[in-house]
């Protein structure tokens, strides 16, 4: 039997991440988690999916709360009697979430800190996915026909953006900083179903039994 893997993505908007590792996952014949943590945080937490999806991977912007608890200590953060806000209880959330997953077994999950709130499992393979900007300007207007050049542009700046600032917000990390992955990958060199074979190939190595 092959041991556990959990594969964890962050990834650069336009770089074809989620495709990835929705191949990877398929290649490997394990499950993939990415929207269903936000809803099974959801229920989990009794909060309307909708406002979760609109707070979802956005950092808490309460600088009190930062202060008093420092910018990814979320531990005893309800004894201080302080109302949390919905960033931070979805984060919280989504984390154990999290957790659960990979205490099933091996799978592949996209963004949330994964790598960092399963920072401690053993048998974790942490993924950072980018690409040249001309590949992502035109995945991105593939996907959004409507938008001007310019709106692309703006589009993976902002992602970008708000992703680097969760990451950095809830983990005290650096988002896309090489030390925080084990493999760093541009999916322009091989495109998504190159990429995702070498990834597969690679977890496979994981995988096997010494």
């Amino acid at each position: 039997m092959a041991k556990k893997l959990i594969i964890t993505i962050a990834r650069q908007y336009g770089s074809g991440g989620r495709e990835i590792g929705e191949k990877v996952a398929e290649l490997l014949g394990i499950p993939l988690y990415d929207k269903e943590i936000i809803n099974e945080a959801a229920s989990k937490g009794e909060l309307h999916l909708e406002t979760v999806k609109r707070v979802d991977e956005v950092a808490a912007n309460s600088l009190l709360y930062t202060l008093a608890m420092g910018s990814n200590t979320f531990g005893s953060a309800m004894s201080f009697g302080y109302k949390m806000p919905i960033n931070d209880k979805l984060f919280l959330l989504q984390s154990d979430v999290i957790r659960g997953y990979a205490a099933e077994g091996s799978c592949v999950i996209i963004g949330r800190c994964a790598d960092y709130v399963l920072r401690d499992e053993p048998n974790l393979f942490r993924l950072f996915i980018h690409g040249d900007l001309d590949h992502r300007k035109a995945r991105v207007a593939q996907r959004h026909p409507d938008l001007k050049p310019s709106g692309v542009i703006d589009a993976i700046n902002k992602t970008d953006r708000r992703r680097a600032s969760y990451y950095n917000f809830y983990t005290g990390n650096k988002w896309g900083r090489f030390e925080h992955y084990d493999l760093i990958v541009n999916s322009s060199t091989l495109g998504i179903d190159g990429s995702a074979h070498m990834i597969a190939s690679c977890a496979r190595e994981l995988m096997a039994e010494d």
